[in-house]
């Protein structure tokens, strides 16, 4: 079959196979878009669930408190300096209603400038309903609990020895 020739003598390509090849691209492009879409709502359902997994901080209202949280009228313990090389023996930080942050940058409530193996943000102590818990936030060296290295937020309970760089700092209730 002879093939048809343009204007200026090249072979010119026929429209049907033109608009396949445009409609295949179409397909194809459709296809990737619905896959990406299926990703990020995937994402989005993954990062949900994981957050609904996660202890949630709450506030109760006494009957009658007057607008008052409970847990600001509390006193739930306190931080007893146990050995440190930048807090003296015996120092007491009290943990009543909000969290103490401790670390060597100056921003913390409990300042360990002299700890060199303390992060500058090492650790939380946070009160909640259930208790006084620990949580690691992210240090190079960790944060241990009675000598084993947390992972994940723990409760403390009266007597736990917490380990933050060279500092240890018993939990009294």
């Amino acid at each position: 079959m002879p093939s048809k020739k343009g204007a200026h003598g090249g072979n010119m390509v026929s429209p049907v196979i033109a608009t396949v090849a445009v409609e295949t691209v179409l397909l194809v492009l459709k296809l990737a878009f619905l896959v990406l879409l299926y990703l990020f709502i995937w994402r989005i359902v993954r990062t949900a669930s994981r957050d609904l997994r996660l202890p949630q901080d709450t506030i109760m209202l006494a009957p009658g408190a007057g607008g008052v949280p409970v847990s600001s009228r509390i006193e739930l313990g306190r931080l007893v300096v146990q050995k440190s090389p930048s807090l003296d023996d015996g120092l007491t930080f009290e943990v009543d209603s909000r969290a103490l942050t401790i670390g060597r940058g100056g921003q913390n409530d409990i300042v360990l400038d002299g700890d060199e193996f303390a992060s500058a943000r090492h650790a939380r102590v946070e009160p909640r309903r259930d208790g006084i818990w620990v949580h690691d936030s992210g240090s190079t060296n960790g944060t241990f609990v009675n000598g084993q290295r947390i992972d994940r937020p723990r409760r403390l309970t009266s007597g736990d020895i917490l380990r933050v760089g060279e500092t240890d700092l018993r939990y009294e209730t």
